[in-house]
């Protein structure tokens, strides 16, 4: 009986095992597909570039059949947006844009470089002219670049171009799908799928799941996480120059008021946050760190140690350097810094002006004056000898040597010659300047 029991005991432990060896169902995915979402959303930009590059890496490694790129996007920047299409057609599975809000401008280009398009009703794709940094058209080189760089998207999956010229100058001609003439075209999605710009119209996912084929594939979805939602913000070109600002006024303002402060610590977050969010999206690594940190050493250096100006200029040029290498477009970051010096130099002279140096530096500069009125003289000034007549012993041009009863005395006259034996008056003392008239004798 006791044996019996055992033999049980070990065949459910058995039994047990085998439950959570053998692949289920619900682990294989259904019919074993699997489908990864992967949000894009915001403006375009280079943070994103970088979120999404490691999201596809993820997927692929993973072994997912299909890629959903669910579009929400405002757009923005061209450069970014270039590379990001180059990303989506490198894909060796079979990708798709899921316009599930907005995909205007950069978002437009991005979708049509995916292998088909599916949008939720009430979501609307176009807008697509370039902008520059003022917020006005393109000139017309790259305007040009622009509208190739469209049609080119479009043909790549039969698609008919002038709508996608259309979207980017609204110069193109298309009525019956614009609400006023010499606007660019945005297409709703049911627009988008009678021209053939969406291969679908889907309301949720499990629709476009449907459409796929792929009802019983599994689901994962990317999640942006902490760290690149921080890189997607301080990536940003606006941003930049912004935090570059708050990083050398922070400091420069420490340097004015005594002990670590407010400013010191917001400077140095600034700065932290710059170079933290370009490594994170992949544009700098520790180099810039260190670099920026031994620039950061020699400043201190040449501020305590006199060293001709070398330490100093080395130590700018490393903290430069160390910026422009983190950044990903050296015009960007050059601006940003000539902003930053800018307004960090207006800030200086106001506070220097209203506030007065307080900061750690005054220990070691000499700011005290010595003055009369505390007692402190230079040289004794001879007020006594106003009004005394003397002899000049020499020519006075305007300075020479004269005689007032047994003293002889360094004089200057007033600005007139005065010959050697004429007779002269003492009319100015100031310390050791003895001012002298010559004495008409008539």
């Amino acid at each position: 009986m006791k044996r019996m029991r055992i033999i049980a005991f070990t065949l459910m432990i058995l039994f047990g095992l085998s439950l959570t060896l053998i692949p289920t169902a619900a682990d294989e995915g259904g019919d074993g597909k699997l489908v990864y979402y992967i949000p894009v959303e915001q403006a375009v930009e280079r943070g994103l570039l970088a979120f999404l590059q490691r999201s596809v890496d993820t997927a692929l490694e993973e072994g997912a059949d299909q890629i959903v790129f669910e579009v929400d996007t405002p757009g923005g920047f061209v450069d970014a947006a270039g590379q990001i299409a180059n990303l989506i057609k490198g894909i060796p599975i079979p990708t798709t844009a899921y316009v599930v809000g907005e995909a205007m401008s950069a978002g437009a280009f991005i979708s049509l470089n995916a292998d088909q398009i599916v949008m939720v009703p009430g979501s609307a794709m176009g807008a697509a002219q370039v902008i520059d940094g003022s917020g006005t058209a393109a000139d017309d080189k790259a305007h040009s670049a622009w509208l190739a760089t469209m049609k080119e998207a479009a043909e790549l999956n039969g698609r008919d171009p002038i709508y996608a010229l259309a979207m980017a100058d609204p110069e193109i001609d298309l009525p019956e799908y614009r609400a006023q003439e010499g606007y660019l075209l945005t297409l709703t999605a049911s627009e988008a799928y009678e021209v053939g710009y969406a291969e679908a119209i889907a309301r949720d996912r499990s629709e476009l799941l449907e459409f796929l084929g792929l009802e019983n594939a599994e689901e994962r979805e990317m999640e942006v996480s902490f760290a690149e939602q921080i890189a997607r913000f301080v990536t940003h070109p606006v941003v930049i120059p912004i935090l570059l600002s708050i990083g050398s006024m922070g400091l420069v303002l420490e340097l004015y008021s005594p002990g670590f402060g407010i400013p010191g610590i917001m400077g140095a977050t600034a700065l932290f946050l710059y170079f933290f969010g370009h490594m994170v999206a992949g544009f700098a690594g520790m180099e810039t760190f260190i670099l920026f940190g031994v620039g950061v050493i020699l400043l201190l250096i040449e501020i305590l140690v006199p060293g001709f100006g070398i330490f100093g200029i080395i130590g700018i040029g490393a903290i430069i350097g160390s910026m422009v290498l983190a950044s990903y477009s050296t015009a960007n970051i050059l601006i940003s810094l000539l902003i930053a010096a800018v307004l960090t130099i207006i800030m200086s002279v106001l506070f220097f002006k209203y506030v007065g140096y307080r900061g750690p530096l005054k220990k070691v500069i000499l700011t005290d004056s010595i003055k009369t009125e505390e007692g402190y003289v230079s040289n004794v000034t001879r007020q006594d000898m106003v009004g005394k007549e003397g002899e000049a012993l020499t020519v006075l041009r305007p300075s020479g040597t004269a005689i007032f009863g047994n003293e002889r005395l360094d004089v200057v006259s007033e600005g007139g010659y005065i010959g050697q034996g004429r007779k002269v008056k003492i009319v100015a003392t100031a310390g050791s300047r003895i001012v002298v008239r010559e004495v008409n004798e008539n």
